[in-house]
Formats: C-alpha cells, structure tokens, sequence
C-alpha cells in the first residue's frame, strides 16, 4: 500500500497551475449520456473521473482518452444501452447515482447500484428519488440497487426541494433536460459547478434560466452537432494551496482560476491575517508572522464549503486563541481530527462544533487518511509539522487531486510518494 512521506518546516515558494474541476466533470460526464459526440477538455486525471468514465463505458458509451491534452471524447450513438450501474463500479463513488437521471430520461428505465465514496455522513439518496418520481419516475430500492422505471417518459413538474442538495440537484437537472415540457426546481443548490453543468446542458439544446436559488428547464436533445466542453477550474483544489501558501508560503501563487469564485473563501483568510493578492487569473498567497483566532460555519454555496473545512482546521491550529468551525453539511465530518491530535493538535469537539486552539506546535506522526479532505489536511499538517510525517490508505488523495505531490515539490516541499 503507498504512503506519502513529508518532512515538514521547509517553506514553499512557487506557482501552481489549478487543475479542472472533479465536482463539476462528474455530473457533466454522467449527462454525456444524452448526447451523440462530445469533447470535454480540462478534465482531471484523477481517479474518481477514471471510475466514472469504466461506468459510462460499461453502460455502452465510446471513449477516448487523451491524458496530454487531457481531453476526453465521448460518442453514443446505441439505440440501446446496458441501464445497469452495477455496485462493483459505484461502491467507491458517491457520483455513480448521477447516471439514474440520464438513463432514466433517455432510455426510461435504470437499475443502479446505492452510491458508495467518503463515510463522512449518510448522505440519503432520499432527495434525488424524490425528484425524480416527481418527474413520474416509478422507483423501488431491492437488494441494494434503485430500480426506476418512466414506460411513457419522464414530465416536467415543479419540484421544490425540502434541503439544498448538490447531487439531487445535478440528478434532476440532467433529467429534466429529457423530460417533456417545462420544470421548475427550487430551493436548489447553485455551486459553481451546478452553473457549469447548466452550461453544458444548454449547449445540449436545454433552454435554462437561473432565479436564484429557482432553476427553470426546457429540455430538447440536439442530435448531430459536435459539443466541446471545458470544464471549469476545482475551487476546492484552489482553496486547498491556498490554505498551504497561508500555513508555511514565501509565496505561492494559484494560477488557472476565477477568483469572484473564491470571494468567501479569499475574506475569511484574510480575517485571519494571511496576505493575499488578486488579479484576473490568479491569487498570490504568502504566510503572515501571526494568524487571527476565527469562527466560522460550513454552508452550501455561497458560504464556506466543507470540502476544505478539513484544511482549514489546520490553519486555525497556528493561530492566536481559540478558533471554531461549526460543520453543517455532514455529521461524520471531523474524522481527521484525532489524527491531527496525535500531531499535537489542541481540538475539541462538542456536537457540530470543532474548538481548535493556537498557535500549537505539531510533530510529525504516522497518521492514517479517513476521507478525500481529510487525507488532503493530513498533507497540509505535515508540512509545518517538526520531524517527518508518514500518511497512510492516501488512496483518498488519489480520487480528488491531480498531481498534488508534482505541484507540491515544484514549491520546494518535500514530499514524496513510497
């Protein structure tokens, strides 16, 4: 099994190119299933992408892969495909359930196998169920497997959401975009990458207008142009360097992005004292002598994500006074932070809320990774950490970050892969 070995305290200085978004390449790789010839560029090679695509290929889509320009083409040009999504290829990935939708619009039936990935919660898959038999999906759950029928097709309906849900969101957007006549979603998730697969599915021939938190679709399939695709920047890998260039940076600049994106993400570091600069394109960051105590809570877009809120726990152990973050996306959440206790972390945890106190002193341990973030904090501990850190099970790490050793050592860290 591979490891990662860091030793800590070298201070980075450098530029990294950010990679295309894992969030937003998985629900658009998942809608290529309506169409008849796509080009997606800008995808990340990461192992999630590759999951989805042995899925989609499994189902019946042509695929190619070009891993220099990372580019990817994919045709279906079936009749008929295999509308089985079977546990072997989703039991790893939450994402899997995002072909439900498609299969079910286009082909109106679908058996797919209940959704693995992080145990960072229970995330139901109750709310995805719940719009698509709103949109006349007649749906059982058997023997581990959704099992959804539409004989006359899906139709388009108001669909109000009782909590924002990213994937439920995705899933019935994609659906939509089959169904017949108009549907209304609200009280919908609007994540930057829930706007690029809108993007993606107007380009499809949906037509989509964007009310707040109120999504209104009228699907209508092209059938012969050629659709190119790229997909945006990962904000979660932005935000992660960004988090490292405030923990141990001369400077590091984050290049390949939007930075209105990162507005929340950017102010909440520079509450903390970090210095941070912007221009169109790109975010130069640089560690301040001391960081501000902060409380914060997770929220869905646009308040303060949780996928970095493992990340941001890092930083908060250097600084000043006792820090808080309330985490209200995902129960299971905090399960980096005993780890980062036997670094020499001082963390609390009570409820929903995580109480860090700083500055501390971290010493590098052998840690075990539990989830994608949590592996990615693991990284971040050991880079300011005294002595050498030993990662463990970082095929975590492996499913959401592209090449995060290479971009790492490009900043003079020293890190290595064993």
């Amino acid at each position: 099994m591979q490891k990662l070995l860091i030793k800590g305290k070298k201070k980075l200085s450098g530029t990294i190119s950010i990679s295309g978004s894992k969030n937003a390449s998985l629900p658009i790789l998942a809608a290529s299933i309506l169409a008849k010839n796509v080009k997606l560029s800008n995808v990340p090679l990461v192992k999630d992408i590759f999951t989805m695509l042995e899925l989609l290929k499994f189902i019946g889509i042509k695929i190619k892969i070009n891993k220099n320009n990372k580019t990817i083409e994919l045709k279906n040009n079936k009749k008929i495909v295999n509308t089985l999504a079977p546990y072997k290829l989703v039991k790893t990935m939450r994402a899997g359930i995002l072909v439900l939708g498609p299969l079910l619009t286009k082909y109106r039936k679908a058996k797919v196998s209940l959704p693995g990935g992080c145990a960072i919660g229970t995330r139901p898959v109750d709310l995805h169920l719940f719009a698509l038999k709103k949109l006349g999906a007649n749906i059982k759950i058997k023997d581990g497997y959704i099992i959804a029928e539409a004989k006359k097709g899906l139709v388009g309906t108001n669909i109000k959401f009782p909590s924002n849900s990213v994937g439920a969101t995705e899933n019935a957007l994609i659906a939509a975009h089959g169904a017949k006549g108009k549907t209304t979603l609200s009280n919908c998730a609007i994540e930057p990458e829930i706007i690029d697969l809108i993007s993606y599915l107007k380009k499809l021939g949906s037509k989509i207008k964007i009310l707040g938190r109120k999504i209104i679709i009228i699907g209508k399939e092209k059938k012969t142009k050629k659709i190119n695709h790229r997909i945006i920047f990962d904000r979660i890998e932005a935000g992660t360097y960004l988090i490292a260039g405030a923990l141990i940076g001369n400077k590091i600049t984050i290049n390949k992005i939007f930075p209105k994106i990162l507005k929340n993400e950017i102010n909440i570091l520079k509450k903390m004292g970090v210095f941070i600069s912007s221009s169109k394109n790109s975010i130069s960051v640089r560690n301040p002598q001391k960081l501000k105590r902060i409380n914060i809570s997770t929220k869905p877009y646009p308040g303060f994500p949780t996928d970095l809120q493992a990340q941001l726990m890092v930083l908060m152990t250097q600084a000043n006074g006792w820090s808080q973050i309330k985490e209200n996306i995902f129960e299971n959440r905090f399960m980096h932070v005993p780890e980062l206790r036997r670094m020499g972390a001082k963390i609390k945890i009570k409820d929903k809320i995580a109480y860090i106190f700083g500055p501390s002193r971290l010493t590098g341990a052998e840690v075990m990774a539990t989830d994608l973030r949590a592996s990615v904090s693991l990284v971040l501990a050991g880079l300011i950490a005294d002595n050498r850190t030993i990662i463990n099970r970082i095929y975590h790490l492996d499913r959401g970050y592209e090449f995060l050793e290479k971009k790492l050592k490009n900043c003079k860290a020293q890190i290595k892969r064993v």
